[in-house]
């Protein structure tokens, strides 16, 4: 990513992106998106995970060369039973529509940790692709070892991991009058977690380690549940929505993402300096990688950055899943990501440090351009007395 503040050339912009270090910048066409092609955003198989070595060692091969060019894929075969996946959707569609009042039960100003409910304009992932806020409203939970499906001790949990559990039980208390909510919603996201340990495992077969080799630092996992919801459009809204984004341009913080998305699209993934639509295909989830994992295989993988947009008379929902390592773990630079004449680029982090520190600048800079425009109001404000 380039700091440049260079001049731009007609047909492209400067996109403004956030980073665990400040913001960084990319020059972008402002050209349409164009429908990637099943090359540039594959569909994988998983059916080999369940089989031998050999079998796994191929789905391996596949997802490396997915992780190294543009770092999103599709999988299919995937494990997680439709009832699971509909159940959910039908608890998070229950939820949204609900009216304010009862979603505010569980609003995120409550938490200590990003879990709850954020309404609609809450976040603004972007500065300089909208001037609007992001049209999305969200629901965030995070890990809590008494529902991991993996079943803890829960007085054994290690106490240099203790501080850095981020579930809060306020989520499903708000949520109780939900029938069969915390239920329907906790299955989908064990279903997630379960996967997501079992792809880490040909992650590193991938990255050539060991198949266990994540195995001690995916014991209490970052594996964080949100449902997304984007607000149908009219025709009238469609037309003068302009730049207006469903989620601005971002990058995710993990190792990486599991995506349910329904049929509406909205989905864009940025592949050099064109936009890319990635539609939703039945019966998958898109995997992408996170800046984490890019980190430590010493940006081999691509954490890709990627939009919505919700141009649709349709409602749009989505349920991804953030699969990360033990927040306590410091993990460096993989040794098999290193070479004499590739040494390691990163000092060793924290995925929980990393995280902070993304969620610190997000802080800083929302803090700095309240300031900013406070002081150009208050320079309106004293021109117009003049």
């Amino acid at each position: 990513m380039s700091r440049t503040t260079a001049t731009i050339e007609p047909g492209f912009h400067k996109l403004e992106l956030r980073t665990a270090y400040g913001p960084v910048y990319r020059t972008v066409s402002t050209a349409p998106p164009r429908e990637c092609t099943a090359q540039e955003v594959p569909i994988i198989d998983l059916q080999g995970i369940y089989g031998d070595l050999d079998e796994r060692r191929k789905v391996a091969a596949q997802i490396k060369k997915a992780a190294n060019e543009i770092g999103f894929f599709y999988i299919k075969n995937h494990g997680i039973g439709e009832d699971v996946i509909d159940a959910a959707r039908r608890q998070a569609v229950n939820f949204f529509k609900q009216p304010m009042q009862a979603k505010e039960l569980v609003t995120r100003a409550k938490s200590k940790y990003f879990n709850g409910y954020s309404p609609p304009r809450g976040s603004h992932a972007s500065p300089s692709e909208s001037k609007a806020s992001d049209t999305r409203e969200t629901l965030g939970w995070r890990y809590a070892p008494e529902y991991d499906p993996e079943p803890k001790d829960l007085d054994a949990i290690p106490p240099e991991v203790q501080p850095y559990i981020r579930g809060e039980e306020f989520v499903w208390e708000g949520t109780a009058h939900l029938p069969d909510f915390k239920q329907d919603v906790l299955r989908y996201w064990q279903a997630c977690l379960t996967l997501s340990r079992r792809l880490v495992r040909v992650f590193a077969l991938a990255l050539d380690l060991a198949e266990d080799y994540f195995d001690r630092v995916t014991t209490y996992p970052g594996s964080d549940g949100v449902f997304n919801f984007y607000p149908g459009m009219t025709p009238e809204e469609i037309r003068n929505a302009g730049d207006e984004v469903g989620l601005g341009s971002h990058t995710d913080l993990q190792c990486f993402t599991l995506l349910w998305q329904d049929m509406s699209g909205g989905l864009q993934v940025l592949k050099g300096q064109e936009w890319l639509k990635v539609p939703p295909v039945e019966g998958t989830f898109v995997v992408n990688i996170g800046d984490y994992l890019m980190r430590l295989t010493n940006d081999r993988f691509v954490s890709t950055v990627h939009r919505v947009f919700n141009r649709s008379p349709h409602d749009r929902l989505s349920m991804p899943f953030f699969f990360g390592f033990n927040f306590n773990e410091t993990c460096s630079v993989l040794p098999t990501c290193i070479t004499d004449d590739n040494p390691a680029k990163y000092q060793p982090i924290t995925c929980g440090d990393w995280c902070q520190l993304r969620f610190k600048q997000s802080v800083i800079e929302r803090w700095a351009r309240t300031r900013t425009d406070t002081w150009f109001l208050e320079r309106s404000h004293s021109t117009d007395s003049a």
